[in-house]
């Protein structure tokens, strides 16, 4: 933990930049996927998730602030809220993006050859700042997830639909894995493809990997670095997040003993 918070600090103030057409989608709440990709694995019933995720990146100049709540409805079913601020993009821009509403349904859990799999469906009022909004949107998406020996894996395949007349449908293609190093820590490796809101053709390629630790119980700490193997846009970019599980009300055992 020590070691996080040396790296954080020096990472946030290394002059950078950011990319732009990157309006947040769907995030999972970690340890619920690898940064972006969403995992089939989620809240249990009456388990409040909280995530405070930092962002910066390079080419152009973005830093970003999303926070998160997700609420378990049953042991495979959870709704999510997401609000997203840009603290800075290029010059001097700043404002709220879009609210965000999702729910995550799980409908089999994994199996012995099978994976877990789970869709989404997302909506999004239009009440950000008019550049860094869609005018409101609706999306969908399908997660597959599977574990094998140490390694966890995770596909997402996920469309938004924009409401503003100017943009075009925007898809995802992720694909992330988690290798279990000690039983409190992983190394995350994620790849992130999709065309975006503005561009009929495939805009980012990027590949991140990073570090979660459960620092205490319940309470996780991951910080990543992702570099776009396309373009160069971005550059580079660091995420930094930190989220909070609260389970909900355990069940009480109760024991029966016989005269």
């Amino acid at each position: 933990m020590s070691v996080l918070l040396i790296i954080i600090p020096i990472l946030l103030l290394v002059n950078t930049h950011a990319f732009a057409d990157d309006i947040k989608g769907f995030q999972p709440i970690q340890p619920f996927g690898v940064f972006s990709t969403i995992s089939a694995e989620g809240l249990k019933k009456k388990d409040i998730g909280f995530c405070i995720n930092l962002e910066r990146s390079r080419d152009p100049d973005l830093y970003r602030i999303n926070m998160q709540l997700a609420y378990g409805l049953r042991e495979n079913m959870e709704i999510h809220l997401s609000l997203p601020y840009l603290l800075k993009y290029e010059q001097d821009m700043y404002g709220f993006e879009d609210i965000l509403f999702g729910f995550k349904h799980r409908l089999n859990d994994e199996g012995r050859f099978d994976p877990a799999i789970a869709y989404l469906l997302v909506v999004s009022p239009g009440f950000g700042r008019d550049e860094f909004s869609t005018n409101g949107r609706i999306g969908a998406g399908i997660v597959l997830s599977k574990k094998v020996g140490p390694f966890k894996g995770h596909a997402n395949f996920l469309i938004y639909q924009p409401f503003k007349s100017s943009m075009t449908r925007e898809y995802l293609l992720n694909l992330g894995t988690e290798l279990a190093i000690t039983h409190s820590s992983k190394i995350l490796a994620e790849l992130i493809s999709r065309k975006n809101y503005t561009i009929n053709k495939l805009d980012l390629l990027e590949w991140r990997i990073g570090l979660r630790q459960e620092t205490i119980n319940n309470l996780f700490t991951t910080i990543g670095a992702g570099f776009d193997i396309k373009d160069r846009k971005p550059d580079y970019r660091f995420l930094f997040y930190i989220s909070y599980i609260l389970e909900g009300k355990k069940a009480t055992i109760k024991k029966v003993y016989e005269d």
